[in-house]
């Protein structure tokens, strides 16, 4: 049974600050042009190796554009054996508005 909860900017921030990891399943070139500082894209290509190599009790917040495409992703994270996984209310466009100083704009 997957279980995520839905949380805030602030609460992400405060998960970040004790040592979260955070995901973003947004396409490549919208996470080149920005995303959460400390943040990995997941796509297709790197999930099996990202879900295999991960610490799963370490907290995972994910992050989409708006909120709305990072629950069912967190859902299959959480299926995936993560134990504490959060959906980004917001997404990365509500996180980029409260906390620009945490966001990495550097092309990759």
């Amino acid at each position: 049974m997957s279980e995520f909860q839905r949380i805030s900017p602030d609460v992400a921030a405060d998960l970040l600050e004790r040592g979260a990891n955070v995901v973003d399943i947004r396409d490549q070139q919208s996470y080149r042009t920005g995303h959460i500082t400390q943040a990995v894209r997941l796509d297709n290509d790197n999930l099996a190796q990202f879900v295999s190599s991960t610490d799963h009790q370490t907290p995972l917040v994910v992050c989409c554009y708006h909120g709305n495409s990072s629950q069912p992703a967190a859902a299959y994270l959480s299926d995936a054996g993560f134990a504490e996984v959060y959906s980004l209310d917001g997404g990365f466009e509500l996180w980029r508005q409260q906390y620009p100083e945490r966001v990495d704009e550097s092309q990759r």
